[in-house]
């Protein structure tokens, strides 16, 4: 990306075209391209018939092939050679398929893929050899830096080689080094600096391709689409990359992303090997956890976030969802000029919320993440620090709805659960809960898992709900999951990363920030206000024990529901006991409260004689 000084707007006439480059965008100091207006009698221009009636239809003929402009992109671009990608230069031969090879794995089919690669043999025994190799030799280096006793000079440049690796190999590898590289407590700073280079600094492809795409998907000359657009992409990523334009019907400012060439072959030949490999280890290793099948659900929703028309669909039903809610920024999707490998989207501006030290972002970041699993059960399945932007009026913003889950109704209601009983360290009924959320079969040993599971949180809870990490949590029960061979269904790690990559991005803001406890009043909140009989009956089973009704865990309950809130005054003080006293009662008056209120005075009634039943509370 070539930047310039915005003093005064800087223009530049070709000698050799009618093209010049431009500023005139205020957003960014990015250099542009001022593409010509189309001749007035341009189909994109005609009066007589909507270019989208057209030009834009769902309709399975071919679309218009563009006239070329390569050569003035080149001219513009400069003489100087392009530089290839390291995954186009190592990795180039995977896109060797056909047509209606890659026509057929647009979704994700692993019967079709297996089918595919058995008649290339040859493309997928070089694959296993060249990823072997690669990863061997990186492995190679380090066993000599330890033999050598060096491993601590070398840490930052094994940490850098890794990183040249993954951009060799390709997307699939950069996606799992992704979420990697959001858990700061996991990994060492020097592999987290250069893993967190992949988020949004992948070196990327050739502009004169990706334009060449833009007009073969639109059906349209890249001029009759955008006024101006940036001769480099503003950020390359692992799938695409992204130019910044400006539309020429309506002059918005847009974001197009164009998908890298070749992703699609190499991504379905790896999923084929990983997945063969999973199941590998399976036998090996006499697991109880379907690792094909997790494999199968991350390939599911990678395949997904190659079809930007579902990413496009995805966006908009999440603008829908959690647009609404104070501070939050999702931008709006221009389904027109979507296709399955070109995305035109709302430009956005702001920071990584990684680089900035912002608790109230963090804390909007947890409200909008309990909405997306336990409310509405859509959620974002990818929050790395490339997707989350602080803008500069002060919102979150929301970026790549490629990869998103479902949470469905008597999961989240099961999670739900799980976490009362945890905080209230009911480990009896926190087993009963894995059974419901599919982590361990029903003809598990109750008791045996029970005693386990008291182990292993017992001193996690003793702290308070406030100190409880996610990711100790999972470290913590990684032991007891082996031992009694829970499985892990294939939805559960998508939820269990979106949870730990949302910490892992809090831990940047605030080292002592803790996911659960700071949803936990949300879950509180839901539990005494939701209408559903599941949770009213889960409410009344946490009240109650062997029949006696435990008003400290109401208590507790109604005090750690006073905390859900995103107002940034509540975060820079506590509320005074009087006013904490007005919101309880508040409450219990108001129609949300309607069910607890006459929990309470059931107990009220059977309390008369001592008259000291509500002192707890008041």
């Amino acid at each position: 990306m070539v930047e310039i000084q915005q003093t005064p707007p800087f223009k530049f006439q070709f000698p050799y075209s009618h093209f010049s480059f431009t500023s005139s965008l205020p957003l960014q100091k990015t250099m542009l391209l001022r593409l010509p207006s189309p001749p007035l009698s341009s189909s994109f221009l005609s009066t007589t018939t909507p270019k989208h009636l057209r030009l834009f239809s769902s309709s399975s003929s071919p679309r218009p092939r563009p006239r070329r402009r390569r050569s003035l992109f080149r001219c513009a671009a400069g003489n100087d050679l392009v530089e290839v990608d390291a995954f186009t230069n190592k990795s180039g031969y995977l896109f060797e398929l056909s047509n209606s090879d890659a026509n057929s794995i647009e979704d994700y089919d692993i019967s079709k893929i297996g089918a595919i690669y058995r008649r290339r043999p040859l493309i997928l025994l070089r694959r296993l050899f060249q990823t072997g190799l690669t990863f061997g030799k990186w492995f190679a280096f380090r066993y000599i830096d330890n033999l050598m006793e060096r491993s601590d000079q070398m840490f930052e440049v094994r940490a850098a080689e890794l990183r040249q690796v993954l951009l060799q190999l390709g997307p699939a590898y950069i996606k799992i080094a992704q979420a990697i590289s959001s858990r700061p407590d996991l990994i060492p700073p020097s592999y987290l600096d250069e893993l967190s280079l992949l988020q949004d600094r992948i070196s990327p492809f050739s502009t004169e391709v990706a334009i060449n795409t833009i007009e073969q998907e639109l059906g349209l000359p890249i001029e009759e689409l955008f006024s101006e657009i940036s001769l480099e992409p503003v950020a390359a990523a692992s799938l695409g990359q992204v130019y910044q334009a400006r539309l020429r019907r309506t002059g918005q400012v847009v974001a197009v992303k164009v998908q890298r060439p070749g992703v699609q072959a190499a991504i379905s030949l790896d999923i084929l090997i990983l997945r063969f490999l999973a199941g590998l280890l399976r036998r090996i290793r006499k697991l109880n956890t379907d690792l094909q099948a997790v494999v199968d659900e991350w390939a599911s929703s990678l395949f997904r976030e190659m079809d930007y028309r579902t990413e496009a669909n995805n966006g908009l039903k999440f603008r829908k969802l959690y647009g609404g809610i104070p501070d939050v920024l999702v931008p709006e999707m221009y389904l027109d000029y979507t296709t399955r490998r070109v995305l035109v989207m709302e430009w956005v501006e702001g920071q990584k919320l990684s680089e900035v030290n912002d608790l109230y972002m963090v804390e909007v970041g947890t409200y909008c993440s309990f909405n997306q699993l336990l409310e509405y059960g859509f959620y974002h399945a990818d929050p790395h620090p490339g997707n989350l932007l602080r803008t500069y009026d002060g919102k979150l913003a929301y970026l790549d709805f490629g990869m998103m889950g479902e949470f469905k109704q008597e999961l989240r209601n099961g999670f739900i659960e799980a976490c009362l009983h945890l905080v209230n360290r009911d480990f009896g009924a926190l087993a009963k809960d894995f059974v419901t959320l599919g982590l361990i079969p029903p003809t598990a040993d109750k008791e045996a898992v029970t005693k386990a599971l008291t182990g292993v949180f017992q001193n996690a809870v003793a702290k308070g709900v406030r100190n409880i990490s996610f990711g100790d949590l999972l470290g913590d029960l990684g032991t007891t999951m082996y031992k009694f061979k829970f499985r892990i269904p294939s939805y559960f790690s998508l939820v269990i990363r979106s949870l730990a990559v949302l910490e892992g991005v809090a831990i940047g803001a605030n080292p002592d920030y803790k996911v659960l406890g700071s949803t936990y009043p949300w879950i509180a909140r839901k539990v005494l206000t939701d209408s559903s009989p599941e949770l009213k009956s889960s409410l009344h089973a946490l009240l109650y024990e062997e029949g006696i009704f435990k008003i400290d865990r109401l208590e507790s309950l109604l005090s750690e529901a006073l905390r859900a809130r995103t107002e940034k005054a509540l975060l820079r003080k506590q509320e005074d006991e009087r006013v904490v006293i007005k919101q309880i009662l508040s409450f219990m008056l108001a129609e949300k409260g309607a069910f607890v209120r006459d929990i309470l005075l059931q107990e009220f009634a059977k309390s008369t004689q001592t008259k000291t039943f509500l002192l707890p509370i008041l």
